[in-house]
């Protein structure tokens, strides 16, 4: 009590001071806002705490400070249900964690963790189909069984070399009887016209939310009703898959109506992307992708600008807001982006500085702040986690051996203590994020330049509007500002970056900020 009474007196004679000099008494810095970036992990190849060579949920929980540090708001995690594959796409029980990866204890200590932190966690939901073995899938073989309504099963008229989505074989033999496997057939999707399964997949996903996880990655997430090649772009096949998200969505919603849901729509346009956010929070955008690797291997802004402007445009239409695309380079399923750069650090900075830079909220995959290299097959693409110079480190896992051949400075440990690594440029990008609202919600447009090696958009929103402006090449460029009320140098990426009378010095393979 004397302490606290002593404390109440020392604050009031500090006011009373500033007041009798007419100073003001110091404000509090005010936090910085979370950045909106996601990052993907993979928990086998993350941080191994038991020695056992796997990645497990204690080892994430272990490298929240590494994330924090990196300036991340929210992790998703790949499959950690059990299943039999090493990716756990074909899950054989909703309601389990994968013991490989520790106990239903350990995953609610890591949500405790990183909310603590301010971390959010989203979780991988993989109900398009179930693993051939789970236990539904083994009582569905007896046609007398309810849970074989719960699967698609070829009838008398079936075309049974009908091709999946992706071109392959849709129908799988089991005896005589034929299922629908739209990925492989150690994976038979559910038959979402069976109200049972919808009834179960809503309370799946209220299962989780009550666990305490901040949302979902959707897999196949357009694959629940598009299961052949023929239906690609048939307006019913779009429609029901719209409905069940719907339904799925009001279910979240009578748990946890702030629950972030992202989709997985392999579509090539933003106009095909756009119905799912009706629905879902957002999908991951494959086009935007593919264009911002593009334009830094090219050192070309090409169709960049007026994809962006498209893009925000039609997503504004259906949500009604700015700020809510789900940008990315690459994720598991695809070449790591230094690979498809050809290595080129230059280029891999350059890609990073505009996904970065772009309004919604980024997702980032394991391993790409340190320029980690992958190619297929998929296993490559997901190798363990660069965590010291020495592979053999504390921590490190060794479910499989590294492919790429990335030498000891990829590696956290090198790129903590190198001022101008590719690890601490991420930082520094995300901090960027942090500290400027409208890099995270503004309004897009995308201003005409006659130069093809700058890419450049402004953002705006309820308080401020900024210019960002990249060179993609690796010479210096000159840039006329035809707009002046940009007066100012709000951050940039390189020393030699200058703002005189309406014209900004960009350095090569440097990104500025202004206001």
């Amino acid at each position: 009590m004397i302490r606290c009474i002593a404390a109440s007196l020392l604050v009031a004679l500090l006011a009373l001071g500033s007041s009798a000099t007419g100073a003001a008494a110091p404000v509090a810095p005010v936090a910085a806002a979370p950045s909106g970036v996601w990052y993907e992990i993979f928990v086998r190849s993350w941080y191994d705490t038991d020695g056992d060579g796997t990645g497990d949920l204690n080892g994430v929980t272990a490298k929240l400070d590494y994330l924090k540090s990196l300036g991340v708001s929210g992790i998703w995690l790949m499959p950690i249900n059990p299943s039999p594959g090493y990716h756990g796409y074909d899950v054989t029980d909703y309601y389990a964690i994968n013991p490989q990866y520790g106990t239903m204890a350990d995953f609610q200590r890591l949500l405790r963790e990183a909310h603590q932190r301010g971390i959010k966690v989203i979780i991988d939901l993989v109900i398009n189909h179930t693993s051939d073995r789970h236990p539904w899938f083994e009582a569905a073989r007896d046609p007398a069984d309810p849970h074989h309504d719960w699967y698609s099963w070829a009838g008398p008229h079936t075309d049974l070399h009908a091709a999946d989505a992706a071109g392959s074989q849709a129908w799988h033999a089991l005896g005589t009887a034929h299922y629908l496997g739209d990925f492989s057939s150690n994976m038979p999707d559910l038959d979402y016209d069976t109200p049972a399964v919808r009834k179960e997949m809503v309370k799946l996903g209220q299962y989780w939310l009550r666990k305490g996880v901040d949302g979902f990655r959707l897999d196949a997430a357009q694959h629940i009703y598009y299961d052949f090649k023929a239906d690609a772009d048939n307006p019913l096949t779009l429609q029901k898959n719209l409905a069940w998200w719907a339904e799925f969505r009001r279910g979240l919603d009578a748990v946890a109506p702030g629950a972030y849901v992202v989709g997985e729509v392999t579509r090539d346009s933003a106009d095909e992307l756009a119905p799912y956010f009706k629905p879902l929070d957002a999908v991951f955008d494959f086009p935007l992708a593919t264009q911002l690797i593009d334009s830094a291997r090219s050192e070309r802004a090409g169709n960049l600008g007026a994809l962006l402007a498209h893009t925000d445009a039609v997503y504004r239409k259906v949500t009604g807001k700015s700020g809510v695309d789900a940008p990315f380079l690459s994720n598991h399923d695809q070449e790591r982006v230094m690979s498809q750069l050809g290595g080129n650090a230059q280029h891999m900075r350059m890609a990073a500085a505009m996904l970065l830079t772009l309004p919604g909220q980024p997702f980032v995959y394991y391993g790409e702040e340190l320029g980690m290299r992958g190619k297929k097959p998929d296993p490559d693409l997901r190798e363990p986690m660069r965590w010291h110079r020495d592979p053999r480190g504390a921590g490190e896992t060794r479910w499989k051996t590294f492919s790429a051949g990335d030498g000891p400075d990829v590696s956290v440990e090198a790129e903590q203590q190198a001022g101008d690594s590719l690890l601490h440029y991420y930082a520094m990008l995300i901090g960027w994020r942090r500290e400027i609202g409208a890099l995270r919600d503004g309004t897009l447009t995308a201003p005409p330049l006659a130069n093809p090696h700058i890419a450049a958009w402004q953002l705006d929103d309820a308080g401020s509007r900024v210019l960002v402006l990249h060179n993609l090449s690796g010479q210096p460029q000159q840039v006329p500002l035809g707009d002046t009320r940009f007066r100012h140098v709000l951050r940039h990426s390189r020393a030699g970056t200058a703002l005189r009378r309406g014209r900004l010095t960009l350095p090569p393979y440097a990104s500025a900020i202004l206001d």
